[in-house]
């Protein structure tokens, strides 16, 4: 028979968190530090609306772009938390999560060949987007010395007469990595003096711990017209499952993503848009509550980390730190899988996120203190025991 498989999907490499976990799920009583997921429930009064959405019946489609007051809501947001403009009619596109946003952007951009730059580690769906898009990918290595952040040297240095589009994923899965205004300044020089274009993942905008708080590179003059940003409900306001992000950008570009969208998916769950627009105007209290908790297991983890001796920069946004383990002399993968097998704490090795990431561990604090306590006495315990193993 005929091979029935594109080949280019057959290439792709599966999650390599998805592929940790498998291993995971067959061990029920491990404690996992490893899922980018909140641990707090959607807040009642966001529920309570999208139930109360459900009971008028407001089951059918919306418009492709999403409804105009969620949209509305969204501009709102944006400019009084972020300085940024856009017209709700067509500069914002409401898509099934952040992920729908970054694949559909990619591909109502990318002519094949054409270069898009991906700083890693970060997020696993940059590179297999960009790949499904044509494109393809040129990875940056950031550096831990750098604290993971994007300098404008190494993004100079990366671009060819074909490169296009720079992916900019911070605050950073997985490293907790965050760019202040000078290094967006800085970037933006670069960006806007070989006439390229942005995709800003802004997921963890809001999970920011550092004085001056997230500053989007679209608010960067010059920025805004070849920026298109990316964020969504699922991190900020504990929204998983309600499966609801966005992307706003120059017209031109919503316009053709939408047109994807249109064929592709339709239009974004309707209970999950009435949520989101009670979330966005009565929700800041919410998102606060939450952060503080997250910033409350961040410094924990830190203070811990420095007791037991294991080197890792301070990490001002998402909800995860980025451990070095380089003085165990074993890749990303082993120290995980012996970690998970004798301890049953799960982690996720550095190396899913990159091969930038090997000799790190990507530890998530989207967990109780209590649960966080627990497994950093085991990782404590194994510690010890691979520190005496050496002598």
């Amino acid at each position: 028979m005929r091979n029935p498989l594109s080949d280019r999907t057959v290439a792709l490499k599966p999650s390599g968190i998805r592929k940790f976990f498998d291993v995971v799920n067959e061990m029920p009583d491990a404690i996992s530090l490893g899922v980018g997921e909140p641990d707090f429930d959607t807040p009642w009064h966001i529920r309570d609306v999208g139930i109360y959405s459900l009971e008028k019946g407001r089951t059918f489609y919306t418009s492709n772009s999403g409804l105009m007051e969620l949209r509305s809501e969204i501009c709102r947001y944006l400019k009084r938390k972020y300085d940024l403009s856009y017209n709700p009619k067509d500069e914002v596109l409401i898509t099934v999560g952040g992920s729908e946003a970054i694949d559909i952007a990619l591909r109502a951009m990318i002519n094949p060949g054409e270069e898009v730059i991906i700083p890693q580690p970060s997020y696993v769906s940059y590179e297999p987007c960009a790949i499904l898009a044509n494109a393809n990918p040129v990875i940056i290595n950031l550096k831990n010395e750098n604290e993971f952040r994007l300098t404008a040297a190494e993004l100079e240095e990366a671009i060819t007469d074909k490169t296009k589009v720079v992916i900019m994923p911070f605050p950073n899965n997985p490293t907790g990595a965050i760019m202040e205004r000078k290094d967006l300044e800085a970037v933006a020089e670069v960006i806007i003096k070989h006439d390229l274009y942005v995709i800003s993942d802004e997921i963890y905008a809001e999970l920011t711990y550092s004085d001056s708080g997230h500053v989007s590179i679209a608010s960067i003059p010059g920025m805004l017209e070849r920026t298109i940003v990316i964020n969504g409900f699922s991190k900020s306001y504990a929204m998983t499952g309600w499966r609801l992000g966005f992307a706003c950008g120059p017209k031109k570009i919503i316009e053709q993503m939408t047109k994807i969208h249109q064929f592709a998916i339709m239009c974004a769950p309707t209970t999950s848009q009435y949520a989101a627009i009670e979330a966005l105007r009565h929700g800041d209290d919410d998102v606060k509550e939450m952060c503080e908790a997250y910033n409350q297991r961040r410094r924990y983890l830190l203070h811990t980390f420095k007791q037991m001796g294991l080197p890792c920069f301070e990490p001002f946004g998402a909800f995860y730190v980025f451990p070095c383990i380089k003085e165990f002399g074993m890749s990303s993968d082993e120290f995980a899988l012996r970690l998970l097998e004798e301890e049953k704490v799960a982690v996720v090795p550095g190396t899913a996120f990159g091969d930038s990431g090997e000799g790190f561990l990507r530890i998530s604090y989207a967990y109780s203190i209590e649960s966080l306590k627990e497994a950093i006495g085991r990782i404590e315990s194994f510690i010890g025991r691979l520190r005496e193993e050496m002598l």
